[in-house]
């Protein structure tokens, strides 16, 4: 009888063979591998698609038939199968391009079989490409009675050639589920949670998510299953927090003094938002808790996020610490050094630059005063991580745009005081939907600037086609002749063979000839420049030099012109939706109003539509947020890739923010009244996390 933990070889119908496949292949090393291999879709067996009625290309469609016709053709790259399935009313052509050689050989002309694919329009017919194909056969008591619900597994071309496709997949599974023992799958949560979240026991749930013979059996194993995946999650997120802070002890910033009450009295520019003042009272309790300080502060766009790090700052050095403000780029960077600088003006504030194209003398300078406390505050790239940079006393790190750097990288800053941690505040301008932020920083503290300076008008978003250039090139010129300027957003630089898109270089071409100088000026600014020429280009702008900034996303992040009203987007509909939303917070930083024109090509797919709409609709960038972990998912949303934290089996964030939301409430509960887990109710907890901390990746105790 296998064990959750026997070697996967050793279940009968695999041997070593087909073992070396699924490890190489799936990942599939021993028995429980195998049990959470779940299935991506489900066949069910009464829902099909006659092939008269299919008209939508795109479709996604399930159609039972004859194969009637079996045909290679074309030579080379050219070469692929075509096929054709016959049901009582109409043909329906199939076609491969991949798998030729092996797909001869197993599929039968004259056979019957359910075929699943997308529908694609090719000269006037309908064809599915790359198709699954089930063979209808009757089933076998080997293969137990015959279910509403078919498991569809993931698999590969190596696999397939081995008799693991989907269905040979589906025979190891239910091997698997005949022949484990009942007690090898354990309850993992308390009674009490399955009664107060009405939860199918473990066993019952991992049987019906592989074979579910109704549609509410496999919701309720599913919802199941889920729920213990976020939850384990939340508590162990939130196991590190409560260690951290009953571990880490932060410096005591126990005083407001001169640096702080000087610029809040006389250099701040503007009254403070409700929202800055109520982030600033989170951040005071904090730094004066005696507990390091780890929080995220969100902010839209413009919110003010600079100002309350700032203000942070000199808190440090209020109470005798030094502070340092790491930017993933020397834009941003730079574009931080500048305006704080001209923020603290004379208060006597040293604040010092530091990136990987500050050399020399001037290196050697800002080394030797961050060493000996001359240098209250430095600001700079990833270069502050360097063991050759060393402080006197550093008390805070600002990490702004923090999901561009790694954890180690992070790291390497916190230990930068040998006397103690310093506090961490992390910063971002690209709003993450809660369901996200509970995930990737659910062991963080987390305060949201969600209200603008007074002042700010929203700027008004356009969606327009190359029909309507002229009229677009004309309102340009109008807000010129205003005395604004203008931003032009390509998505690339050069044209490539198989991407029809506007390219920077044609771009700026074509906009000399309309907008030709002396009348206008144009800057170019693309990630291939070097530094000094960018900054070059970029300092023009911002004097007013010229008129037009030209340029690739590489402006996404940290520009800013009050006097830039207009953001023209080419090929908007090549852009993310948080991107999208980053870009056009280029615009609408002064008291003028602004315009962002999103230029997209007239025929759009359906989700392209969707993007343009929601930005045209929307500037919340929450809201936009929430749309892009919608459409794209979160495994593809900006940063959170490298987390490792997204990987789940079964939990989708866009889709099951209340199983997270209840998961992470009953896990906080619980960690309040027994951190230890000691209770007898907890044991299940405490042995399940025991066995998840020998598979799990190192979490980090840095934010």
């Amino acid at each position: 009888m296998p064990s959750l933990d026997s070697n996967i070889e050793y279940l009968k119908g695999v041997g070593p063979q087909r073992a070396d496949a699924l490890r190489t292949e799936l990942g599939i090393f021993t028995c429980r591998d195998l049990l959470f291999h779940f299935p991506f879709r489900y066949i069910d067996r009464t829902q099909f698609h006659r092939i008269k009625e299919i008209h939508e290309d795109g479709a996604q469609v399930q159609i039972r038939g004859i194969l009637r016709r079996l045909e290679t053709l074309g030579e080379g790259r050219a070469k692929r199968l075509t096929a054709t399935l016959r049901d009582d009313t109409g043909i329906m052509e199939l076609v491969w391009f991949k798998g030729i050689q092996w797909l001869e050989k197993s599929l039968t002309v004259g056979k019957e079989y359910v075929v699943f694919g997308r529908v694609s329009e090719f000269n006037g017919r309908f064809n599915i490409a790359h198709p699954e194909m089930e063979p209808v056969e009757a089933e076998t008591a080997k293969d137990g009675p015959a279910v509403r619900l078919d498991p569809v597994y993931p698999t590969t071309d190596r696999l397939t050639q081995r008799g693991l496709d989907a269905r040979g997949i589906r025979k190891l599974v239910r091997t698997l589920l005949d022949t484990l023992p009942a007690s090898e799958i354990q309850e993992t949560l308390p009674d009490y949670m399955l009664e107060l979240y009405r939860l199918a026991p473990r066993a019952w749930a991992l049987h019906k998510i592989h074979f579910p013979e109704q549609q509410k059996e496999l919701d309720t194993a599913t919802r199941r299953l889920k729920f213990e995946e976020l939850f384990f999650l939340q508590l162990r997120l939130l196991q590190i927090r409560t260690r951290r802070r009953e571990t880490v002890r932060g410096f005591v910033f126990g005083q407001i003094g001169d640096f702080f009450n000087q610029f809040y009295q006389h250099k701040l520019p503007f009254e403070l938002t409700g929202a800055q003042k109520r982030v600033l009272k989170e951040i005071r309790v904090d730094l004066a808790s005696g507990r390091q300080m780890n929080r995220l502060v969100q902010g839209d766009v413009g919110s003010g996020k600079t100002v309350v790090a700032l203000m942070t700052m000199l808190m440090a050095l209020d109470n005798g610490f030094q502070a340092c403000l790491m930017a993933p780029t020397e834009i941003l960077a730079q574009q931080h050094f500048t305006g704080i600088s001209e923020l603290v003006g004379d208060l006597g504030v040293n604040v010092g630059y530091l990136s990987g194209s500050v050399k020399g003398k001037k290196r050697e300078k800002v080394l030797a005063e961050l060493a000996s406390g001359d240098m209250h505050i430095v600001i700079g790239t990833h270069a502050l991580i360097e063991d050759w940079v060393q402080f006197k006393n550093l008390g805070l790190c600002v990490i702004d745009e923090q999901h561009r750097f790694g954890v180690e990288q992070r790291a390497k800053l916190w230990a930068k005081n040998p006397a103690g941690a310093p506090h961490v505040l992390v910063m971002t301008a690209t709003p993450i939907p809660r369901t996200l932020a509970m995930t990737l920083y659910g062991d963080l503290d987390v305060s949201v600037i969600d209200e603008l300076p007074p002042g700010r008008k929203p700027i008004t978003t356009m969606h327009k086609t190359e029909h309507h250039r002229l009229r677009v090139q004309g309102f340009m010129r109008s807000e010129m002749d205003k005395g604004r300027q203008v931003y032009v957003v390509y998505p690339m630089i050069e044209e490539t063979e198989t991407m029809d898109l506007q390219n920077l270089m044609s771009g700026y071409e074509a906009l000399s000839r309309d907008f030709p100088p002396p009348t206008f000026q144009i800057s170019i600014v693309h990630g291939k420049m070097k530094a000094a020429d960018k900054d070059y280009e970029m300092q023009r702008f911002l004097k007013k030099e010229t008129q037009i900034m030209v340029a690739t996303t590489v402006i996404e992040v940290g520009v800013n012109v009050p006097n830039a009203s207009v953001m023209v987007i080419e090929n908007a509909e090549r852009f993310g939706l948080s991107q999208l939303h980053q870009l056009r917070g280029r615009v609408g930083r002064g008291a003028d109003q602004s315009y962002c024109i999103l230029m997209t090509s007239y025929k759009l797919s359906a989700e392209g539509r969707e993007r343009i709409q929601t930005m045209v609709q929307t500037t919340d960038g929450f809201v936009i947020a929430e749309a892009d972990l919608r459409l794209r998912g979160p495994g593809n949303i900006e940063g959170t890739q490298q987390s490792g934290m997204l990987r789940f089996l079964l939990a989708d964030l866009a889709r099951d923010g209340q199983i997270l939301a209840a998961a992470r409430d009953i896990a906080a509960q619980i960690l309040e009244k027994d951190p230890a887990l000691a209770a007898p109710e907890h044991q299940r907890l405490r042995q399940q996390l025991t066995a998840d901390s020998r598979e799990a990746r190192v979490w980090s105790r840095i934010s």
